[in-house]
């Protein structure tokens, strides 16, 4: 019986040692020539509008000619950065809705530390969010804008939009979690570990955990992003980093997402508290129980159209906990968009890419 396994002569050993040995020549001399200048995200032009404390807020120059919708703030979570949606030119959510004519702006969080260590989401909502607001409205003499949520993000602006029905146009949520326990529904393997990370928490040990330093470290959630995929963590920087250095632009956008990842700031203390034990181990949100400045942020109260966008295989918001929301809003007006991908797969992926922008774009032309 002849054996199925493939033989390798010594030839070809040779020939694979030789052109691994080539590859990783030609990667070195591409390393050595590339400059922190080749390597800039979020280069698409803004201008500072506003800031307050550490937070800022930015008008995109437009990239094409207006289509007179109602501006749309950008608005991300306090974990990561917004420069995750402008990540890299071909692939950046910024461009692609500049360039089919939105009028589009972002709030940057800056730098929180242990000065912050007392701001809770009731200022990040009621205060920065809506001062946000109340300078667009102004500079544009809008009564109602639309809203752009992602992420953590996405709560802030669910809880604005239940407080300020009257003042929000339409609202597109992209992986925005709303059902914090959802996560047991759908029960994927994989999925949902920082949901059962947090839920295994005593209260007592989250507060032992941000007292320390005043904050939620980012260098800490980093650390519990890369062991919710170890494989992908261990492999990245040898079969992944080997991949790309056959290829310059892939090289660059390699680089791109690690100095995004890199760049994670600390979470506020008091926030990260609310964020930890009202919402992800009490589920408040979903259960019309979360208070902000003594309000109560009812999810019925929400009355624009919403667009709910989730990333189809999303280890870190399982789609589940986003879908939840449909049935609980005060709207019939109500969208689902699942697209392929992963949680920083929906901004930077080839497949979602080519629906992300086009999809928000016109759904919200269609209410404007």
């Amino acid at each position: 019986m002849s054996s199925s396994r493939p033989t390798i002569t010594p030839a070809d050993a040779v020939a694979e040692a030789s052109a691994l040995g080539r590859r990783l020549a030609e990667g070195a001399k591409l390393f050595g020539e590339i400059r922190d200048a080749d390597v800039q995200i979020a280069t698409t032009p803004k201008d500072l509008v506003w800031s307050q404390d550490k937070v800022s807020l930015y008008r995109y120059r437009p990239l094409a000619e207006s289509k007179g919708l109602p501006p749309v703030l950008i608005v991300y979570g306090l974990i990561g950065r917004y420069t995750m949606a402008d990540l890299q030119e071909d692939r950046s959510l910024v461009r692609n809705l500049l360039n089919l004519g939105l009028d589009l702006w972002v709030v940057d969080w800056g730098n929180p530390g242990r000065a912050e260590r007392f701001v809770t989401i009731d200022d990040y909502v009621d205060g920065y969010l809506a001062e946000c607001v109340n300078v667009i409205q102004e500079r544009t003499q809008r009564e109602r804008l639309n809203l752009l949520g992602i992420c953590e993000g996405g709560v802030f602006t669910t809880c604005y939009a239940a407080l300020n029905p009257d003042q929000v146009n339409a609202m597109v949520l992209t992986i925005t979690p709303i059902d914090f326990h959802a996560d047991q529904v759908d029960n994927r393997p994989g999925h949902g570990f920082i949901n059962l990370w947090a839920r295994s928490l005593r209260p007592e040990d989250i507060d032992r955990l941000i007292e320390t330093q005043g904050s939620l470290p980012g260098a800490f959630m980093g650390s519990v992003f890369s062991m919710m995929t170890p494989m992908r963590t261990l492999t990245k920087y040898n079969l992944d980093l080997l991949d790309a250095l056959a290829d310059k632009k892939k090289f660059l956008n390699f680089l791109r997402m690690e100095k995004w990842i890199a760049d994670r700031p600390d979470h506020p203390g008091e926030a990260a508290k609310q964020w930890l034990k009202d919402l992800y181990q009490e589920n408040k949100l979903v259960e019309s129980r979360f208070e902000l400045s003594g309000r109560t942020v009812k999810l019925s109260d929400i009355t624009c159209p919403v667009l709910n966008v989730f990333a189809k295989d999303d280890h870190i918001i399982p789609p589940a906990t986003s879908r939840a929301l449909q049935g609980k809003i005060g709207t019939q007006d109500y969208t689902e968009l699942g697209l392929p991908g992963g949680h920083v797969g929906v901004f930077v992926g080839g497949k979602a890419q080519a629906l992300l922008g086009s999809g928000i774009a016109d759904w919200l032309s269609a209410r404007g």
